[in-house]
């Protein structure tokens, strides 16, 4: 159905052009008249037409004033303007506003007719943009939470989010820092801690796309999936620090939240938000969310309110602290070196002659990586191995040789890190070239060779091509089609058995892939090396 508005002053115009357009498509559309500027305005508003006959020379409000008027609340419908008066000034206007067409009176039946079948094929056009875009947005809609969900899980998981850009980019996050919101449900108990049954669990996944509309409501954000008793939510921020208003504010936005999504799903609700960081360091806030969760004392807990660690001195690096053991957990020795070096000279302008301080730091900062070696695996827990570290810090009796001590064991718990890294990562690489060696000449998919190794198949793919420089696939491939030119050389052996000894039994399918690896067919092959 098409809705055509007729604006023109002179009533025979009216019912001529209405009588000629109801006769030729009685069932496909639906007018309205009108015979005033304003009376045109009124009847766009409440009608939404599609198509508009605007005569310009009418009483109070003209043609023109009028297309302009709705346009500002219709950008859709189409404007087609009759006259009988052929001045520029008027045509001009109309260009302006984007009329379709100046049609001068007197009109003919034929060109009433042209005009409605071109303005109804240009309605269908939109009409199908529109649709095309809303379908476009649906599956938007749809993909979005996964990518989300991506992110946030990767974020959760890894110390070091290799992927981190390009989620950004595909999330067209633009800012460099944000904060970690943990939202937990469940059952109130008698006091502020929540009770997590299976039924409030299933609760949260059967509305978990409310749950995210609602969220995204009070704050544009990043929200993970439902996870156990929790929501983990991703809050973009422009500035490196959040003042104490913003973060009564972000508290209060949160309170606010909290009680909709407990009037909606008939649950209780609570949230920590942790310290803003950069998106590479979100697991650090992340933990201090789920830390501020701990506290029962409020229903919404900012860690800043309950912040153990007091408040660091205005020029303390603290950054470079963090990036130092950002840099450590992912065995990246030259980083650690760099800014060991860096920290080292903040020390000596602080005061060159607390030597005491100096020694204690440092100390203070290997004790901490070595436990985070040891959390990672790459070494193991003695009692005394470190016994003699008080005598030789003590023994340190300048900057110079505080910085290289410094240096020296950071370097070599870093390294201890990275060969770990690279020593599991090339084991598993190697066990799995082998396994492919063994048995490509079976029916072998990624995941047998990942079940194999004990990896995930996505983990295990960007492994694989990260060392040995191509993907699974094409491995396997060149490693089928080598040993089947081995094969082909042996004057005896068919070309069928030569492709079924290579790992493809349909002989169609081995000849399309030889042909493309090569070249040329198996038995071409054949005739050119026997």
């Amino acid at each position: 159905m098409y809705r055509i508005l007729i604006a023109d002053d002179e009533g025979i115009m009216v019912e001529s052009l209405s009588g000629i357009i109801l006769k030729e498509y009685p069932e496909s559309v639906e007018i309205a008249t009108a015979k005033t500027g304003r009376t045109a305005i009124e009847q766009a508003e409440t009608f939404h037409p599609d198509i508009v006959f605007m005569d310009i020379q009418m009483p109070g409000i003209n043609g023109i004033a009028a297309i302009r008027e709705i346009r500002s609340f219709n950008t859709s419908c189409l404007f087609y303007v009759i006259s009988a008066y052929d001045k520029f000034d008027y045509a001009q206007d109309a260009i302006s506003l984007g009329v379709e067409k100046y049609i001068m009176k007197p009109v003919s039946r034929k060109v009433i007719i042209q005009t409605v079948e071109d303005g109804m094929r240009k309605v269908d056009r939109i009409r199908e943009k529109r649709s095309d875009q809303l379908k476009i947005q649906e599956k938007l809609e749809t993909i979005i939470p996964v990518v989300e969900n991506g992110f946030v899980t990767g974020m959760l998981l890894s110390d070091d989010m290799q992927d981190e850009e390009y989620y950004r980019e595909l999330l067209e996050i633009h800012e460099k820092d944000a904060y970690v919101e943990v939202i937990q449900f469940g059952s109130q108990n008698p006091g502020m801690e929540l009770l997590t049954p299976v039924e409030s669990r299933m609760k949260a996944q059967e509305n978990y796309m409310q749950i995210r509309s609602v969220i995204k409501s009070f704050q544009r954000c990043i929200i993970g999936p439902v996870m156990s008793d929790r929501i983990v939510v991703v809050v973009p921020h422009n500035d490196e620090t959040v003042t104490y208003d913003e973060r009564i504010e972000a508290i209060n936005n949160m309170r606010s939240l909290l009680q909709r999504l407990s009037e909606m799903l008939s649950m209780r609700f609570r949230a920590g938000i942790g310290r803003i960081c950069r998106f590479a360091d979100l697991r650090m806030s992340y933990l201090e969310a789920v830390n501020a969760l701990r506290d029962s004392r409020a229903r919404v807990v900012h860690i800043e309110d309950i912040s153990a660690h007091g408040i660091y001195e205005d020029d303390y690096p603290i950054e470079l602290e963090r990036d130092t053991f950002t840099a450590l957990s992912r065995g990246d020795v030259a980083a650690v070196q760099e800014k060991v070096n860096v920290f080292c000279d903040w020390m000596v302008r602080h005061d060159p002659e607390d030597l005491d301080s100096m020694r204690l730091k440092a100390l203070e900062i290997v004790l901490r990586s070595e436990h985070e070696a040891f959390n990672a695996g790459s070494v193991n827990y003695a009692f005394d191995y470190r016994k003699d570290y008080l005598t030789q810090v003590n023994a340190l009796g300048n900057p110079d040789e505080i910085r290289n001590w410094f240096v020296d064991n950071m370097t070599s718990i870093t390294a201890t890190i990275q060969n770990q890294a690279e020593e599991k990562d090339e084991s598993t690489v190697s066990r799995a070239c082998k396994y492919i060696q063994e048995n490509f000449r079976n029916e072998l998919s990624l995941d047998d060779v990942s079940k194999e190794v004990n990896v995930s198949p996505y983990y295990f793919s960007k492994l694989f091509k990260e060392e040995v420089g191509e993907n699974f696939i094409d491995y396997l491939t060149s490693l089928r089609i080598n040993n089947a030119k081995e094969l082909l050389r042996r004057p005896p052996l068919s070309v069928r058995e030569a492709g079924m000894q290579s790992g493809y039994p349909d002989p169609n399918y081995f000849s399309r892939i030889f042909k493309k690896q090569t070249g040329m067919t198996p038995r071409e092959y054949r005739e050119q090396n026997v």
